[in-house]
């Protein structure tokens, strides 16, 4: 069913908002019962489990809000379901230097029921996922992934909660992406189908077994099902495969809200009202990133029918910034104080300090902003993104070096620099490799990622060329000032992330002159910083890309 969102005040379209339900009456809930359901739900956490320096977010306020809720939830004679859509892991370094094992453990202690795969679950190996899921008691769970030599489901495919009767299933899956996303060193044999392909096939059968179905996705919401260059999200999954009740969502790591139908609320702040989406009688949620919202949907099934009743992304401490009597910008809170909840305070705790341990220590320096925020370096090229080519080019000694945007994952401010803001910058654990390449196979190589499109991981940033793009075509390369001869030998510095295809790049590691040094990208980075500082930005100037 189609729900008109334009011209309909927020509570009005709430209270309008009813879905069909799935399943026999008479093997499932009682006729005539009303059965509430509140669905609590988060996405793209990477690895934030303690509070950011604005005392935002955190897992431990987190649980005081979630167990608040519980509280009040079945107080009322409801039920509970806390999903997460995926990314647990990658982002912050006391996390990453655990193996996200805080977060994983974390999560349950706040009672999460099941999580969707995320993409960057496969930042590891296979070995490291199966850890982080014997250090959990719910499921991780993923339709579409599959052992491409034994055909087999790597991760269970779906869950069926009974909650006093009402029989609930989530359904997981995960962006088609993660193969060109993912770390193709760990991929070895794993494949990912189409999502919707999965969904059209299981959705019928779990009607059979089910009166509420919920996909737990890791695929993202596109307005409109524009998608672009991404891989099909949540919008068009709703579209193409009916009978999905609910869809949680995560990977495009925004705030689901909307004003009209097929129209997000891009001004959204935080402690606004929020709808979520709405396609084909399929309601989509996403909370953001980063635990920043919980996303909470109450709803009350009868008779069949699965009505809405309200709908909001709770801030979980978040601040905005206001002018003071004196005309000073400060920070408060957009809602009331969330207190942190004492047991998981002291259960994280060890796991922040030993992290700030070996992350807090100077390494050097910097006069002005390295520019890495993805708005900006997934768009143009900045210094931060010709630094870190510049490092790795200097590492291998390399006469010119590529780095993927996807690859940079924060900026550094000016001033003194840390081995923690290194890690978050390059988080991946990738190694610095070189290719011996012929100038036209240089040429080939470079007029490929020259094309990749901004808006993506994939967009590329140099050091050690001179390139002029125009309309995505490259139409002149020099390398130390001097154009590419076809017959001379060239040394170009790659990760072994690209290196090995991954983010669509043509595929290196097979390559006759390929090296893999063995050195992790953020240490190289690290040593890069130490040896030069203090850094003048102004040295990682981009003039030397044209892009018209």
């Amino acid at each position: 069913m189609k729900i008109q969102i334009k011209r309909i005040s927020m509570l009005a379209l709430v209270s309008a908002v009813v879905l069909t339900g799935c399943g026999s009456l008479q093997s499932g809930p009682d006729a005539d019962k009303t059965y509430k359901l509140t669905l609590l739900h988060t996405n793209d956490h990477h690895g934030r489990f303690w509070r950011n320096s604005h005392d935002e977010y955190g897992m431990a306020a987190r649980k005081t809000l979630i167990d608040q809720i519980r509280a009040e939830v079945e107080g009322q004679g409801g039920q509970v379901l806390l999903l997460s859509g995926g990314d647990i892991n990658t982002g912050v370094p006391e996390s990453d230097l655990q193996d996200a094992e805080p977060d994983f453990k974390g999560m349950a202690m706040l009672g999460y029921d099941a999580m969707a795969v995320g993409n960057h679950e496969f930042d590891n190996p296979l070995g490291v996922i199966r850890q982080q899921q014997s250090w959990v008691d719910f499921p991780f769970l993923a339709a579409n992934i599959y052992d491409g030599t034994t055909g087999e489901r790597l991760f269970k495919p779906y869950n069926i909660f009974n909650l006093e009767g009402l029989r609930v299933a989530v359904l997981g899956l995960t962006t088609e992406d993660t193969k060109l996303l993912g770390n193709p060193e760990y991929m070895g044999n794993v494949e990912f189908t189409v999502p919707a392909v999965e969904a059209a096939v299981l959705v019928p059968e779990l009607k059979k077994e089910a009166d509420v179905i919920i996909a737990a996705t890791h695929m993202g919401h596109y307005t409109d099902a524009n998608y672009g260059v991404n891989a099909p999200g949540d919008v068009t999954l709703a579209r193409t495969v009916p009978g999905i009740d609910v869809i949680v969502g995560g990977h495009s790591q925004d705030p689901v809200c909307m004003t009209g139908e097929n129209e997000a609320n891009t001004s959204y702040k935080p402690g606004d009202p929020c709808l979520p989406d709405s396609q084909n009688g399929t309601l989509i949620m996403q909370a953001h990133e980063w635990g920043k919202y919980v996303g909470r949907a109450d709803l009350e099934y009868h008779n069949g029918e699965l009505k809405l009743l309200s709908y909001q992304l709770i801030p979980v401490n978040l601040k905005k910034k206001v002018k003071d009597s004196e005309g000073n910008s400060v920070r408060v809170l957009v809602e009331d104080q969330i207190a942190e909840d004492p047991e998981m305070l002291a259960f994280l705790q060890p796991y922040q300090d030993k992290g700030q341990e070996e992350l807090n220590i100077a390494i050097g320096s910097v006069n002005d902003k390295l520019e890495g925020d993805r708005h900006v370096v997934r768009f143009q090229p900045t210094n931060l993104g010709v630094l870190i080519a510049a490092a790795q080019m200097e590492k291998v000694r390399a006469d010119l070096a590529v780095m993927n945007s996807g690859g940079i994952r924060d900026s550094i401010e000016s001033g003194e620099i840390t081995y923690k803001e290194v890690l978050m910058v390059q988080p991946f654990s990738n190694t610095v490799a070189s290719v011996d390449l012929s100038g036209t196979e240089l040429m080939e190589y470079l007029a490929t990622v020259a094309a990749k499109p901004v808006d993506t991981g994939a967009f590329a940033q140099f050091a050690g060329v001179e390139l002029e793009i125009v309309g995505g075509k490259l139409q002149k390369a020099l390398v130390a000032g001097k154009p590419i001869e076809p017959n001379k030998t060239y040394r170009m510095a790659v990760n072994s992330y690209i290196a090995a295809g991954g983010d669509g790049y043509p595929s290196l590691a097979s390559h006759p002159g390929y090296v893999n040094s063995g050195f992790v990208d953020a240490e190289v980075l690290k040593t890069y910083l130490q040896k030069h500082s203090p850094i003048n930005a102004a040295d990682y100037d981009t003039g030397d890309i044209q892009r018209l």
